[in-house]
């Protein structure tokens, strides 16, 4: 059974950092396009970032470049998304998901509907 469990959200100030991880079982991230989107209540599902299956290439939405960074940890099956400088607008429950519907991550994979496989969400909250 395929399965993606993300830990590591919380609570943070404004300009704090928080790293998330989308840990897999049953498959290997490395073979995969992995993305993290994040929700607010009443809003869709927001593409934040992407590393590719290939060459681990990564595209970034445009309020995230810059200060969030989406890597890789073979050894450890997970993708990572260090966050930085972080607002209170970036508040929201993060899923990361992996897709089998393609290899490369451009801006037009962004969109939940390309993602076969979710994890539960980790709840991020910034505020002072």
């Amino acid at each position: 059974q395929l399965q993606l469990v993300e830990s590591g959200g919380g609570l943070v100030q404004p300009g704090g950092s928080l790293r998330l991880s989308c840990a897999g079982s049953g498959f290997t991230l490395d073979y995969y396009p992995i993305a993290w989107f994040r929700q607010v209540p009443g809003k869709e599902r927001e593409g934040v970032a992407c590393i590719s299956a290939n060459d681990s290439s990564t595209y970034y939405s445009n309020s995230m470049k810059g200060r969030f960074t989406i890597s890789r940890d073979s050894a450890k099956n997970t993708v990572d998304l260090l966050m930085n400088s972080l607002k209170p607008e970036d508040t929201a429950v993060y899923y990361c998901a992996a897709s089998t519907a393609f290899r490369l991550c451009i801006a037009t994979t962004q969109m939940p509907f390309e993602y076969a496989y979710w994890g539960q969400g980790t709840q991020v909250t910034v505020s002072s």
